[in-house]
């Protein structure tokens, strides 16, 4: 196998060129560790706000402790009940799912259906239509309309 000089050349290039990008990758990213984040940062004397926070931040005061949380409220349900509502729920949903079902329904009937439904509406006023009213209101409309310009040429 004869492979040309020039190719290990161009790889070994290519090696130091990376180390020195890695060396100055990890030179930048360390130098912000130089100072101390956890510092205090200098107060601004001129604020408003400056004596209040100086008194508070030299205040001694004590940490909270165990005994200062809160106990358990009594009027929240307990966790055998959240279990039984869920089961509960769950069956009210397979029991709606078997009655919606396909085949559970049909659409027969609705003759009847429609005729019960007329009768509790009642009688509509006014809702029956002749031709020749439909053909005064065509005419009226007619004379009442104004045709639109001719097109400009």
């Amino acid at each position: 196998m004869n492979a040309s000089l020039r190719l290990f050349v161009i790889g070994g290039h290519a090696l130091r060129t990376s180390g020195l990008m890695g060396c100055l990758l990890v030179g930048a990213s360390l130098s912000g560790c130089a100072a101390n984040p956890f510092a205090p940062q200098p107060l601004d004397k001129a604020s408003a706000a400056a004596p209040e926070i100086t008194a508070v931040a030299h205040n001694n005061r004590p940490f909270p402790t165990f005994a200062g949380i809160p106990a358990v409220p009594s009027d929240i349900r307990p966790d055998r009940a959240w279990g039984k509502a869920a089961a509960e729920l769950e069956g009210q949903g397979a029991e709606l799912a078997r009655a919606t079902a396909p085949g559970t329904w049909s659409l027969t009937g609705t003759d009847a259906f429609a005729q019960r439904a007329q009768a509790e509406a009642g009688p509509a006023a006014g809702a029956e239509s002749t031709t020749a009213d439909t053909e005064a209101f065509a005419k009226q409309a007619r004379a009442r309309a104004t045709p639109p310009p001719p097109p400009k040429k």
